[in-house]
């Protein structure tokens, strides 16, 4: 499913990146996992459209970020709290709660992370345990 040109990264060179960068490829990772539960539902590209925007956003991310916590290893947990607590240099975007959008980070970078080291068994199972845990894959109330 994921595609790396050079092959899994070594967990050595991925936790001398900068979080921040995790985070940002993490952030498309999540948006993928999202984005292909809804292609496989089979609903019609307005409706997906409408779910992906619900569920990739901060508040659901950091949804996520809490229902994942008791299920991570002590490697994962680092780079999600990492992420949590990286400061980029802008604020949260509009209508995003602050700590919404730092713990969204968290996940993101976890997300990128295990991306990047070549971890899909993992990340698949991640975003399962989410969606049977949490209305992450459902459209919020």
């Amino acid at each position: 499913m994921l595609f790396l040109p050079e092959g899994p990264l070594s967990h050595d060179s991925v936790r001398l990146m900068s979080i921040l960068r995790l985070a940002y490829i993490g952030d498309s990772v999540w948006d993928m996992l999202v984005r292909t539960r809804l292609i496989l539902e089979g609903k019609n590209l307005h409706h997906m459209h409408q779910e992906a925007v619900s569920r990739v956003n901060a508040a659901a991310q950091s949804r996520a970020f809490h229902v994942l916590d008791p299920v991570l290893s002590d490697e994962e947990r680092s780079f999600a709290m990492r992420g949590r607590n990286a400061h980029a240099r802008h604020a949260a975007p509009k209508h995003q709660d602050r700590v919404d959008y730092q713990e969204a980070t968290g996940l993101e970078a976890l997300m990128g992370f295990l991306y990047l080291t070549g971890q899909e068994d993992r990340l698949h199972e991640l975003f399962e345990y989410c969606c049977k845990e949490d209305s992450i894959c459902r459209k919020p109330q």
